[in-house]
């Protein structure tokens, strides 16, 4: 499997935090560093991050990574980067500043603009050029904003791009500007059958094509990181957005194959291989990842809040001090008590794409505990899986057999139990959760020569617990046919009836 010996470098910069890790020829981390984000709400609606704070909490994470491996930089053969994918932003390429905060993926802002588009049919366009619905999720419309913030500023000196382009501005030392085609396949600006920036695209949203980053495959060579504070040139060998880091990480290189990430959100991706498939159930048509030889596309469903209304039952509901006792309250009590939850924080993604709707709530009763809340919440994620699942299986001719996942909130037991009972197929999560990390490493290693062997390195996703770098803790195993699983689809389709009474909330 390896060629040489040393390391590799992968960076992650999430919704939620920004992470390093260090990897040795074995795939195995020897070093790693985290540090949380700090999250503007300047509005209701509206989210944001520093992005001068990404690119020094990223430094402040390579370095703490590389001290806690106790290696030396000049070590590290080679760096892949993953990404939050749709937070995009704007800076001064000859200051280096940002002119504005980056807006967040999960921030509606735009909906309104997104509506308009609608209303004058470019919807069906659109998805044709893109495989994206119309929605304020995606970058293209963020972009326009800022610019239309930004106006009397001269645009020759203005640089524009997602997460990744910016943080890889930086460690290259402002020498190169761009992207993959897994990020760029996020914004909304780019052709999904020609892997390039689209001109009617770029006229409908105003963006002048000169502000964007370069494309280039996901596995390709980037160009160099060479700051002081790494000490060594390091080649930047691959990027990827985050969830397609992970389906790479999963080993899901052939159609068929699916994987969940339970992060900020809930992501489901499934490979379609060279064909770009489209779906009749208000999915996603994406690219997985690409290298010099071909297009590998994807099938997703994204679910907007998923681990984030965990993080709100701590902080903003303060009904749990952290997201493990969620485990223990869910399993106090022996159903919902009848309580639903839907957790449309910012609107509903796959398959309801509803901008206006919000979270809420319901079939409260003076009977109700916490404990019920809890567990309604717990469901309710399940519940989104659930629908996008059946979403995917009537979008292609192979059902999915089984369920692979990673992100933080796969630790739950009853949530993943749940999740596999409702499903009726084994729901599998490795002993290794930081699955999208773990692409981008396996993809930067592969380009640069590191690893030789894809399959090696991963296993083959397509035999259940087969893997080698992904070596399986718990398979969850769905219960037998019985009134306890009739209750719990009854469950669902009176949650389906809850996820109705949100829809268009917001005028």
């Amino acid at each position: 499997m390896q060629k040489q010996s040393g390391y590799i470098l992968a960076l992650d910069n999430g919704t939620t935090g920004n992470r390093a890790f260090l990897f040795n020829s074995q795939g195995k981390v020897v070093g790693q560093a985290y540090k949380e984000l700090t999250q503007y709400y300047p509005q209701p609606g509206w989210l944001e991050h520093d992005a001068e704070e990404i690119w020094q909490d990223t430094c402040f994470c390579i370095e703490s990574a590389i001290k806690s491996s106790q290696i030396s930089s000049r070590d590290i053969v080679a760096l892949g980067l993953t990404v939050q994918r749709e937070t995009c932003l704007l800076w001064d390429k000859t200051t280096g500043k940002p002119l504005h905060r980056a807006i967040v993926w999960q921030d509606r802002r735009t909906a309104a603009m997104c509506q308009n588009l609608q209303e004058k049919g470019f919807a069906r366009d659109i998805y044709q050029r893109t495989g994206l619905v119309i929605d304020a999720y995606f970058s293209a419309t963020k972009l326009k904003w800022l610019l239309e913030q930004i106006k009397g500023v001269d645009l020759n000196n203005v640089l524009a791009g997602t997460i990744d382009t910016w943080v890889l501005w930086n460690l290259t030392g402002g020498k190169v500007h761009a992207t993959d085609h897994s990020n760029a396949s996020r914004t909304m600006l780019m052709n999904l059958s020609s892997g390039q920036w689209d001109e009617t695209l770029l006229n409908i949203f105003e963006i002048p094509v000169n502000i964007l980053p370069q494309i280039q495959p996901s596995l390709s060579h980037f160009g160099v990181a060479d700051t002081p504070l790494l000490g060594a040139k390091i080649p930047i060998t691959a990027i990827l957005g985050d969830q397609h880091a992970a389906l790479f990480a999963h080993g899901c290189d052939k159609p068929g194959l699916m994987k969940c990430t339970y992060g900020t959100g809930s992501f489901l991706m499934a490979n379609t291989g060279s064909e770009i498939l489209r779906s009749p159930h208000q999915l996603l048509s994406t690219i997985a990842w690409t290298d010099a030889e071909k297009i590998t596309y994807a099938l997703e469903g994204s679910i907007f809040t998923s681990g984030a209304c965990i993080q709100w039952l701590r902080d903003g509901m303060k009904l749990i001090s952290n997201a493990a006792e969620t485990e223990t309250m869910a399993k106090e009590v022996s159903d919902n008590g009848g309580v639903y939850f839907v957790p449309a924080f910012s609107g509903l993604g796959a398959p309801h794409w509803d901008m206006s709707a919000r979270g809420a709530f319901l079939g409260l009763t003076g009977g109700v505990k916490k404990e019920h809340m809890v567990r309604a919440v717990l469901e309710a994620i399940a519940y989104q899986v659930k629908e996008v699942v059946d979403a995917i299986n009537a979008s292609t001719q192979t059902p999915i057999t089984n369920l692979m996942v990673d992100g933080g909130a796969c630790k739950n037991n009853f949530l993943m139990q749940f999740q596999a009972d409702i499903l009726g197929i084994p729901v599998e999560r490795p002993a290794i959760l930081d699955m999208t990390v773990q692409g981008a490493a396996f993809a930067a290693g592969i380009k640069s020569g590191f690893w030789n062997n894809y399959q090696q390195l991963v296993g083959d996703a397509s035999v259940a617990s087969s893997f080698t770098n992904r070596s399986i803790d718990t398979a969850f195993q769905p219960g037998q046919v019985n009134q306890v699983n009739q209750i719990n689809l009854q469950n669902f389709q009176t949650w389906q009836k809850a996820v109705e009474r949100t829809k268009n909330w917001i005028n």
